[in-house]
């Protein structure tokens, strides 16, 4: 059989909306995970005042999350909150599974970034008199977030690859989409090839803005001097897994 891209054409609409709707998805979950992410980090490395109740409910969290399998937490959601009365849609489903369990694999990226950060800058703000909120917001999360940086575009670039899974809850992204053109056309290696694609641009669009993010993060300072030596490329992480391999 030969390589023949003319028989995508008739469905090459349902497949670039799959991959727009791909995009709204991963894009609107990549900002709650990192929202949640700087939560959870600053939580558990005891920014937030102490080793109390929130440090330790951030580090359950974080290893709850992260050894479930993303398709159960996913059915959880769509299929098991309904039982008890929740109800939400497959779209806002995914945004949800995708923060939730990002969140959980950013917060340590995070919380690594914070413990990195030079303690005798904290400590200088605090003798200078800056309120802890202000030594947080203006001081330990631009410094941690500078180091946090990459890592955390893994873990967004991992989120992306995961959104596979939301084919299995109805939602119409684009490999529930490329799924259906395949078995309606017989041609899954050219519909394949097109999904192979389109997750290799979203992915690298995803690189692209952790790259000019870095950069801009980074613009006033050189690398190397702004963790007291500890460097800009900050702690690796394992994003959640993308081919049904638990945590």
């Amino acid at each position: 059989m030969s390589f023949d891209l003319t028989v995508l054409t008739p469905h090459l609409e349902p497949l670039l909306a799959g991959a727009l709707l791909t995009a709204e998805v991963c894009a609107l979950g990549i900002v709650g995970a990192f929202g949640l992410a700087t939560v959870l980090g600053l939580a558990a490395a005891g920014g937030g005042g102490g080793r109390g109740w929130a440090q330790r409910s951030a580090w359950l969290y974080v290893d709850v999350f992260r050894n479930v399998p993303f398709v159960v937490q996913v059915f959880f959601l769509y299929y098991g909150l309904p039982e008890i009365g929740v109800y939400i849609d497959a779209f806002w489903t995914g945004v949800l599974a995708l923060s939730l369990v990002g969140g959980a694999y950013g917060g340590d990226v995070v919380r690594s970034g914070i413990l990195a950060v030079d303690p005798g800058v904290v400590e200088a703000a605090r003798v200078g008199g800056l309120p802890r909120l202000d030594i947080i917001r203006r001081i330990v999360l631009p410094i941690a977030l500078r180091a946090a940086i990459r890592p955390l575009g893994s873990v967004f670039v991992n989120l992306v690859l995961s959104s596979s899974i939301l084919s299995m809850i109805t939602l119409d992204e684009v490999t529930g989409t490329a799924r259906g053109v395949a078995a309606e056309t017989y041609r899954p290696f050219e519909v394949y090839a097109f999904l192979l694609v389109a997750y290799a641009v979203l992915t690298y669009a995803v690189s692209l803005g952790i790259a000019a993010l870095h950069r801009h993060l980074n613009r006033h300072m050189a690398a190397g001097n702004i963790t007291g030596g500890h460097g800009a490329a900050g702690p690796g992480v394992a994003g959640p897994e993308v081919a049904g391999k638990g945590a």
